[in-house]
């Protein structure tokens, strides 16, 4: 290659990336730009022909193939995570463009899930927001979780880790998903339920499924309408698990207490989504996996995965 390759990392939209990783190791190869902005279409385009390589952030912005065959100079892809189902990896093989990842490090969706479970019960937010107006207390009281159901929809690494929480504070673990069986669910500390029941039984549902076709809105209306009148559905997965309409219908007609979710079909999420206005949610803005210790993974290992490949070993390929 003549002269330094052009390296864009986007969506650094907590301003961390440069302070993460060490770039500077990358001189005089590599120049590197930072984008702490969100844009779409065309303007995506245009802003990314020039580069080498992109280093996306999970799946905040989507690389199909039609972005990809309009970036004639990409060769590389970095996307934090080892996986991402936003890059179309058939497409980056066709094109020879590489796609490299990095590690996870802990799990903190888990601990963000049980959070937004403890906040929704003692209503943390309507008491903030109230103290804040000048008043002391709202009328609505909370409660305490012990003894309660926590109804858990996938139960791999992180439904585990999130069953564990709820074990701890004295909750009563119930979980389902299409392949889990009763062994598996035991090992885990769960009871394997059938889909119907975790949804009639639990005080809080919360969700830790991969998404897929088979997936996609596995909670809709039917769902809302087994769930036990006051229970809570928590979401820090993927949006298309639920049917976000039928979640709006049943937050405003009082079938379900309420909802906490960190995710969301469109991110950043426009100022006029309609779960914007739905009563009684809990919403944040895709933290589960920022935090601290996990950038100091993604910024660390994105420099090495570019060092690697221009040195012609690619490190963590995934295509």
């Amino acid at each position: 290659m003549q002269g330094p390759i052009k390296v864009a990392i986007i969506d650094d939209f907590q301003h961390v990336a440069g302070a993460m990783g060490d770039w500077g190791r990358l001189r005089p190869r590599a120049e590197t730009t930072i984008f702490t902005d969100n844009v779409t279409g065309q303007a995506l385009v245009e802003r990314l022909q020039p580069f080498d390589v992109v280093m996306v952030i999970r799946e905040r912005t989507k690389f199909p193939r039609e972005l990809i065959d309009k970036l004639p100079n990409l060769k590389l892809l970095i996307t934090a995570g080892m996986r991402n189902l936003g890059i179309d990896l058939d497409a980056c093989r066709a094109r020879g463009v590489v796609v490299c990842g990095t590690d996870t490090g802990s799990s903190p969706t888990s601990e963000l899930a049980f959070g937004m479970l403890l906040a929704l019960s003692r209503n943390i937010p309507a008491e903030q927001d109230s103290l804040r107006a000048g008043t002391w207390q709202t009328p609505r009281l909370g409660f305490g979780v012990k003894g309660l159901t926590l109804g858990i929809v996938g139960l791999g690494r992180l439904g585990s880790l999130m069953g564990s929480y709820g074990r701890a504070f004295g909750m009563n673990v119930i979980a389902w998903s299409q392949n889990l069986t009763a062994e598996k669910a035991a090992a885990a500390g769960a009871k394997r339920v059938e889909k119907a029941e975790l949804f009639a039984q639990s005080d809080f549902v919360s969700l830790h499924l991969i998404l897929s076709e088979r997936t996609r809105d596995i909670v809709g209306a039917p769902e809302f309408g087994q769930m036990k009148q006051g229970g809570f559905l928590i979401n820090t997965s993927r949006a298309g698990l639920v049917d976000e309409q039928a979640l709006i219908r049943a937050l405003k007609d009082g079938k379900i207490s309420g909802a906490a979710l960190d995710v969301y079909e469109r991110e950043p999420l426009p100022a006029d989504a309609a779960i914007l206005s739905a009563p009684n949610t809990l919403l944040t803005p895709h933290l589960g996996y920022a935090t601290r210790e996990t950038y100091e993974i993604y910024f660390p290992q994105a420099v090495e995965d570019i060092e690697g490949w221009l040195a012609g070993q690619p490190r963590r390929v995934i295509s």
